[in-house]
């Protein structure tokens, strides 16, 4: 297993970190498999999705901050409830294939780490299963 380390820099972001989950996959040599990427946190998650066009990314996190308000009286002390409802929704991990070693996605699809609490120092697991 391999763990790569995000910085988020807002409270709200996404962040393509395909380039990264590709380079594990290569590193770890497996030309056919399953690729398992986690997220260890419970204000974060993880997502695929478009990476063709970055407005895509804005307009999540806009209606994200439609339906799940920062502040709409929570109960929980921390203030950080919106959080923890966005990252229930994203879920906390992906499963890729691997084929002739390379991640399948599709044409305009990355792996997206989502920040809902930051900015934050993250970890992201990421697992290849020879297959």
């Amino acid at each position: 297993m391999k763990t790569i380390e995000i910085k988020t820099t807002s409270r709200n972001e996404m962040i393509n970190i395909t380039r990264e989950v590709e380079k594990v996959v290569r590193e770890a040599g497996v030309r056919d498999g399953l690729c398992y990427v986690f997220v260890p946190h419970t204000t974060a998650g993880i997502t695929i999705n478009e990476n063709a066009d970055e407005d895509v990314k804005s307009d999540i996190i806009k209606v994200l901050g439609k339906i799940i308000p920062y502040d709409d009286g929570y109960r929980h002390i921390e203030g950080n409830s919106d959080a923890h409802i966005k990252a229930t929704l994203t879920g906390s991990s992906v499963t890729v294939a691997v084929e002739d070693g390379q991640l399948v996605l599709g044409t305009w699809q990355g792996i997206y780490f989502c920040e809902y609490d930051g900015p934050r120092r993250r970890k992201v697991y990421i697992k290849i299963i020879n297959g």
